[in-house]
């Protein structure tokens, strides 16, 4: 009996660990940071694109891009990204009302691959217009 007990549960176990090495998405960005360097407050928007690619064996999804303030916004590819295939974020800063001086915003990225979670970062000197 308890034979038989051991051999359930290992095979249980073994079913398990099976199960869980299924494909997985996995996210590759080529910068994780963009430094805008200096610009004038004349010219408060700034924008930059963050590219990836899935090296995974499954389709990978975004499932959010949320900024750190309300002056960054994400905007990033919606539909699944097959494996070997490419997408992008593109992200923009607006320092109009904000003061002069440098900055630095994260952008958080959650998604269905490994790993589940990727912090973007833009940086850059707002100087004062003339």
């Amino acid at each position: 009996m308890k034979k038989m007990l051991f051999m359930a549960v290992l095979l249980v176990a073994c079913v398990s660990f099976a199960s869980a090495q299924e494909k997985q998405a996995q996210i590759k960005f080529e910068k994780v940071t963009h430094n805008f360097g200096e610009f004038s407050e004349s010219s408060p928007v700034q924008e930059c694109i963050f590219t990836f690619t899935n090296q995974g064996e499954a389709p990978l999804v975004i499932n959010q891009a949320v900024a750190s303030c309300g002056c960054t916004v994400p905007n990033y590819t919606k539909e699944p990204i097959m494996p070997g295939k490419s997408g992008s974020i593109k992200v923009t800063y607006n320092g109009k009302g904000k003061f002069p001086g440098h900055f630095k915003k994260s952008i958080t990225v959650r998604t269905n691959g490994k790993p589940e979670m990727t912090r973007l970062y833009i940086e850059g000197t707002m100087k004062a217009a003339e």
